[in-house]
């Protein structure tokens, strides 16, 4: 495994009481969160996600947001050159293997302009404390002709009043403390990065999330056709 760099957050963002609160659910979730799409939604969510899979044969990619690098297993999987995971808790990433790993915030990247080719980010863009510096960020690292390709909680969910959640070893529940940015503000954010949006999908209870689970029917009955992920992939 290569180094792990830890880069400075000052000025980051990353302080703040809700970016502070979200650090440290993710400390407590790392000892036990597998590097793998360990649940129902999970799984449906890497489908969506692979079915918009960028070329990333031969060419340099950033798995952003890596927790405990789920997403930099698959680009390894596809051939990539050269894979950076990056993330801002340091108990995730040091769970990740075989990729060089950076400790840093996503709303200050710590890489060169153009530094990439493809960026990948599972279900993290809603921790950003600004969805457009954000994209500002990610368009400024990846290079001229690059892909991003992202997932993240739906915006309908959280207004629906669906928490991000997980359970402890004591079976105690915790809240992840998130933004909720609507589809409109994503596109629009991509827009002024200067990225083109091409696709844009949705895993909506009951249609691309299926998989049965403890207590699934009432589930399904409930919220059927709820939105719960949004993936999009945009082009530089």
């Amino acid at each position: 495994m290569q180094d792990l760099r830890v880069q400075p957050m000052a000025g980051s963002g990353v302080t703040t009481n809700h970016s502070a609160a979200t650090l440290a659910a993710y400390e407590r979730w790392a000892p036990f969160y597998p590097p793998t799409a360990h649940n129902p939604l999970m799984r449906a969510e890497q489908r969506a996600m692979l079915d918009c899979w960028p070329q990333a044969a031969g060419r340099r990619a950033l798995d952003l947001a890596c927790g405990t690098g789920r997403y930099s297993r698959l680009l390894a999987e596809s051939q990539a050159a050269h894979i950076v995971a990056m993330d801002f808790c340091l108990p995730m990433l040091r769970q990740v293997s075989a990729v060089a790993r950076v400790c840093g915030s996503m709303m200050n990247l710590p890489f060169a302009d153009h530094a990439f080719d493809v960026v990948v980010s599972g279900l993290a863009l809603s921790h950003a404390s600004s969805i457009r510096a954000w994209f500002a960020e990610v368009a400024r690292v990846l290079g001229n002709g690059g892909t991003l390709l992202y997932s993240d909680f739906h915006p309908e969910a959280a207004r629906a009043g669906l928490p991000r959640t997980f359970k402890d070893t004591n079976e105690r529940t915790w809240t992840v403390p998130h933004h909720c940015y609507s589809v409109p503000m994503h596109q629009e954010a991509a827009a002024a990065a200067n990225l083109v949006v091409d696709i844009v999908q949705e895993v909506r209870v009951g249609v691309e999330l299926r998989e049965p689970f403890p207590n699934s029917d009432e589930f399904y009955r409930r919220w059927h056709g709820l939105p719960l992920v949004l993936v999009v992939r945009a082009r530089k």
